[in-house]
């Protein structure tokens, strides 16, 4: 069966009017779960439909002779033989304004072909709710590349990897019972595979490149054989590719170049190619024959889908560097026998919003999230700059093979600095919330995960009570995802009294925290913000909820009666409803100055409290519109908006990234306004700069690469 679709207005609405009906439901979680999901999932029901005969394709055929097809282990594009030089360009990693800028960019560096990944979980952020505009306008970013002759190989998924949270997958699969089992023959998960590609596919029809479009090729899952074996899932979403694109185009998996991942993550035969990845420093011919065994006969075109020219980086990592020449080098071995690859990345752009993935390595608490950045010492850095030595070393080795003379470089954009900005603490995080007397509150005897509450990104504060002991108590959180700081105050005091910072706790390290024995003449309160730091996107352990997923224990005695606090902060390509990102902005948080009332304090350090903290910087002249990057040494870990724009995650304390890249569309002339959540420590001065250019030079950094 395929699941239909409601119309968007009718969805999103249906599942904001259950998140409202759950917050007034029992406190017991597990009802409130089970309701919770149930109705999501019922929400579906009405709209399931019998799977199409998936007829609509031929309605897009034309008649222009076309045709990119495999014969005698070669690409051949309208009957003479093709060499694939591509690279890596994902659209939503980068600025729609500044798509043609990097195509332009590619295309001087003798690409080809752009490859891009389709994130899920940016095109459908809540059930049924879909987006094709802005950073995901697919189609717009597809039609640029057909504009300036790139052809492209598309890959929809349904997982991409990525290094992108949870691999593509929405978040709001948490949310259903039964949860869906990605990457599996899971009734449910197909339905929901099934559905989201009924509305995708069929934007790629006129775009094929029979039908007079640039895509030659659309892969099937990604690196399934370095997760799974189920060839029945495998034949399934073939079969479902092929009811809405056709018989012509060509379906690919790409796999690593063992046997084992092979064995488990292609289908043998003609039903679809098998292309392999690997790095610069492997021999590719031998990796080539082993890609030939699971091709059918003169099937096997030498295709390398991803030749890494970088390498992804871990906050508290070194940045990850690879040497240009030796790059470009092992990239000819693969030309100059006629192999094809396809360059990741060739540019790699911006985790904007919330949306980095993150890596584990021997078990799911050694964790390991992604920068912000996403440069991946690609020949087009993230800022689009071409003038460096990897971009040169590659664009002399695919000069010699390139059947077209290479287009001039095009320059680097201009850099500006606008000079410090100066900034004020506009309100505490604490003071957005009336916690006697709140409608934005879950409560529950045990801890709920984000995804249970309908926080899907970001932060989500944990709040309860516990009687005083002599001698202080021990906190412990068995299960934490990601990072929580934890708080105390005592709330008899007669004005209150300010939340003290006590310690932190992170996944990776599963600390325990002290709370201080402290006079107090009623129960202490216990604040607990955790931060969803992404979802991990590769391997065994990518079922990853966020927020407090066990009981929590004061001296090993549980702990219960919670309440918890979403705090709404917008996402990449998304807008909150309500946002109080930009009430700061605009000195506004006029509606809780009577919550700040209660919470005046006599003193106190809170230099350690979650704060917003705002400020603006001019800009005199359209022509002074430049790309810049903001600096954050001397700040400790947070969250930065540009304009209303989520530029992404800061933390110099741990390192290597100090500065966020800040494309010139997000600016104007005028006034521009900047808002930072400072969780931790911001800069005595209040001060951040404008410079013009990255530096990962910040924090220990001293640990070597993750390598997967």
């Amino acid at each position: 069966m395929r699941i239909g679709l409601k119309k968007k207005k009718t969805t999103s609405g249906a599942a904001s009017k259950l998140l409202a009906m759950a917050k007034k439901l029992s406190s017991k979680p597990t009802i409130l779960f089970i309701f919770v999901s149930f109705m999501l999932f019922c929400a579906f029901l009405p709209v399931f439909a019998p799977l199409p005969s998936f007829s609509s394709h031929h309605s897009h055929r034309n008649t222009v002779n076309r045709k990119f097809e495999i014969a005698n282990d070669r690409f051949w594009k309208d009957g003479e033989p093709f060499q694939i030089i591509g690279g890596d360009v994902h659209y939503f990693r980068v600025h729609p304004e500044y798509w043609e800028d990097r195509l332009l960019k590619a295309k001087a560096l003798g690409l080809n072909t752009i490859q891009t990944y389709v994130p899920w979980n940016l095109h459908e952020p809540a059930p049924g709710k879909l987006v094709f505009e802005g950073f995901a306008n697919i189609e717009a970013f597809l039609n640029l590349c057909h504009k300036h002759g790139l052809l492209v190989m598309i890959r929809p998924g349904p997982y991409i990897c990525g290094e992108w949270d949870w691999g593509g997958f929405p978040g709001w699969f948490y949310s259903m019972i039964p949860t869906p089992k990605p990457r599996s023959s899971d009734p449910t998960y197909l339905q929901l595979v099934e559905r989201w590609w009924g509305n995708l596919l069929p934007k790629f029809v006129p775009l094929l490149y029979e039908n007079g479009g640039p895509i030659i090729m659309v892969q099937i899952e990604n690196e399934y054989g370095s997760y799974g074996d189920d060839k029945e899932y495998l034949h399934h979403l073939i079969t479902l590719a092929r009811g809405h694109l056709g018989h012509d185009v060509i379906l690919y998996t790409t796999d690593g170049g063992t046997r084992e991942t092979l064995e488990k993550g292609t289908i043998r035969g003609d039903t679809i190619f098998s292309a392999v990845d690997f790095g610069t420093g492997e021999d590719p011919w031998p990796i080539f024959k082993l890609q030939k065994e699971f091709n059918a006969p003169g099937k096997s075109p030498p295709l390398s889908a991803e030749f890494y020219t970088g390498w992804l980086t871990h906050w508290g990592e070194k940045n990850a560097q690879t040497d240009a020449d030796f790059t470009a080098a092992a990239l000819e071995k693969i030309l100059q026998k006629n192999g094809s690859a396809v360059l990741y990345m060739a540019h790699g752009g911006t985790n904007f919003g919330f949306y980095n993935g993150a890596n584990t390595g021997v078990d799911e608490a050694d964790y390991k999230p992604d920068l912000t950045s996403y440069d991946y010492d690609a020949p087009i850095r993230e800022s689009g700059d071409v003038d460096n030595s990897k971009f040169n070393a590659i664009r002399r080795v695919i000069a010699r093979y390139s059947s077209v003379p290479l287009p001039s470089i095009p320059s680097n954009n201009e850099k500006a600095r606008y000079g410090p900005i100066h900034l004020q603490r506009e309100a505490f995080v604490f003071d957005m919330f009336d916690f006697t007397n709140s409608t934005n509150v879950f409560k529950s005897e045990t801890p709920m995960s984000m995804e249970y509450v309908g926080q899907l990104f970001g932060f989500v504060l944990y709040v309860t009570e516990y009687k005083a002991k002599r001698g202080g108590r021990i906190l412990f959180i068995p299960k934490l995802h990601d990072r929580a700081q934890v708080f105390i105050s005592c709330p008899s005091e007669e004005s209150g009294a300010r939340p003290t910072y006590i310690g932190t706790i992170e996944r990776w390290l599963n600390n325990k925290v002290t709370l201080p024995d402290i006079k107090c003449h009623s129960k202490i309160n216990l604040f607990i913000l955790v931060e969803n730091m992404g979802r991990v996107n590769y391997g065994s352990f990518i079922f990853d909820r966020k927020g407090i997923l066990s009981s929590v224990y004061l001296d090993k005695e549980q702990v219960k009666g919670w309440k918890m606090f979403p705090i709404p902060l917008h996402n990449l390509n998304e807008m909150s409803t309500y946002n109080p990102i930009t009430q700061v902005a605009y000195s506004a948080f006029s509606g809780i100055s009577s919550f700040r009332k209660k919470l005046i304090y006599k003193n106190g350090n809170t230099s350690k409290e979650p704060a917003f903290y705002s400020g603006h910087f001019l800009i005199d002249k359209s022509s002074q519109v430049k790309d810049t990057f903001i600096s954050f040494n001397n700040w400790g870990k947070g969250i930065v908006f540009v304009n209303d724009f989520n530029i992404g995650r800061y933390w110099p304390l741990r390192g290597p990234q100090c500065n966020l890249y800040v494309p010139a569309p997000l600016l104007k002339q005028g006034d521009n306004f900047l808002v930072i959540l400072e969780l931790e420590s911001p800069d005595p001065e209040l001060v951040v700069h404008t410079v013009d250019e990255p530096d990962f030079t910040c924090g220990s950094s001293g640990t070597s690469l993750h390598q997967l």
